[in-house]
């Protein structure tokens, strides 16, 4: 029976996405001293093409095994476990690039600040644009929701705003980053067990049929009139499926399975992060050669390595899941601020070196507009391709400031 389990989880397909990823970490740790800048153009295009599309190919495979355990486990938990293998292994990189040689004390605010631009409003937009076209509209759970953006709100305040205004050249200092890093973790950690535990519930799919009647205990009578009367008391409320199995109950009847699928899932999604590490020292050679602005190089590492991530919102949302595409955008950038900011002040305080965290002035209006954006978006009982228009359009001014 395990041996079934695993023919159907590691297929030919997968067993050669594994192959392709590490082959080609393998190559680029072999062809290290031939890619050390200034590479010749040629092998600088050719380089750079060559991993997008390993990072393409390993990206659906990721996805593919997501999607699997989304149905195996249900939301949130199915969701929860792309964002958090992706994040995870982003903090890693980030980490990893601040412990190695050289000045990097904006790192961590360019690379979050890119990953929030990109999945509020690009990832966002793009799901709710394609959802709504094809569905008209998409319903959510506005309670989890409200959780998601209120999270949202409080960890980039700490994170980009309030270092400008209290810190020192827009750092922490090591008495300020004591009490920032407990409060973001203590949070963060709050959050995940209310998540999972008990309002779980919150960030389930909202049933697609409807709103059900809501009639309080008052206007209820045994009279014919009293009835009529108390019709005009209803009030409309998202109705949640209650029925869903407990995630120990699953995990125990599945336990083989999900634990072969999140293997896979891991072995398949960390050479993305290892090529898209090597990719920025050839991004940066080459677009410094092109005399494009620095920030361009965090941007599109930050889309390539949320890749998966966003293939797999955009597909929920045109298969109508509006509560998933939150799950998976809202719920990946609350895990990447809320462990990325304590992670790199914490390195911070014990290597002595400067973490800048706060924004210029135009990143932090981008930044306001977006999340006042947000709000407004999903305070909607329903969100429209209109939403995700609005989305993207800011997500274009971004483009414009990193260009400018």
């Amino acid at each position: 029976m395990l041996a079934a389990a695993k023919g159907s989880i590691f297929t030919p397909v997968a067993i050669g996405r594994i192959i392709v990823g590490w082959g080609a970490v393998a190559a680029l740790m072999f062809l290290g001293p031939l890619l050390n800048p200034p590479v010749p153009l040629p092998l600088l295009v050719t380089a750079l093409l060559a991993i997008v599309a390993v990072i393409l190919v390993c990206a659906f495979g990721v996805v593919h095994e997501a999607e699997h355990l989304a149905r195996r486990l249900g939301d949130p938990y199915g969701s929860l476990v792309l964002t958090l293998s992706i994040v995870l292994i982003e903090v890693v990189l980030i980490s990893a690039v601040m412990l190695g040689p050289g000045e990097h004390a904006t790192i961590a605010r360019d690379s979050v600040m890119a990953v929030s631009m990109i999945i509020l409003n690009a990832v966002v937009g793009l799901s709710l644009l394609l959802g709504g076209l094809r569905h008209g509209s998409l319903k959510h759970n506005r309670t989890g929701t409200s959780a998601y953006l209120g999270m949202i709100i409080v960890l980039t305040s700490i994170a980009f705003a309030l270092p400008a205004l209290i810190g020192r050249d827009g750092s922490y200092t090591s008495g300020q980053s004591i009490p920032v890093i407990v409060l973001a973790l203590g949070l963060y950690a709050f959050f995940l067990v209310r998540q999972m535990g008990a309002q779980a519930g919150d960030f389930t799919e909202v049933d697609p049929g409807l709103f059900a009647p809501k009639i309080s205990a008052k206007s209820r009578s045994t009279t014919k009139d009293d009835d009529v009367s108390s019709s005009a008391a209803i009030s409309s409320s998202p109705v949640v499926s209650s029925d869903a199995t407990p995630i120990a109950a699953i995990f125990v009847k599945h336990r083989k399975e999900i634990l072969l699928r999140l293997v896979l899932l891991l072995v398949t999604v960390l050479p993305i992060v290892l090529l898209s590490h090597d990719m920025a020292t050839l991004l940066d050679d080459g677009l410094g050669r092109a005399g494009a602005p620095v920030a361009l190089s965090g941007l599109l590492i930050a889309m390539i390595v949320f890749l998966p991530e966003s293939i797999t919102s955009v597909r929920a949302a045109l298969a109508g899941e509006g509560q998933r595409v939150n799950n998976l955008c809202h719920g990946a950038l609350v895990s990447t601020v809320g462990l990325t900011i304590p992670a790199v002040l914490l390195i911070g305080m014990l290597t002595g070196q400067d973490v800048v965290l706060a924004e210029s002035p135009a990143n932090l209006l981008l930044l306001g507009v977006t999340l006042l954006l947000s709000v407004s978006t999903f305070a909607a009982k329903q969100v429209t391709a209109m939403h995700g228009a609005t989305h993207l359009a800011v997500f274009a001014i971004y483009g414009l400031v990193v260009f400018s």
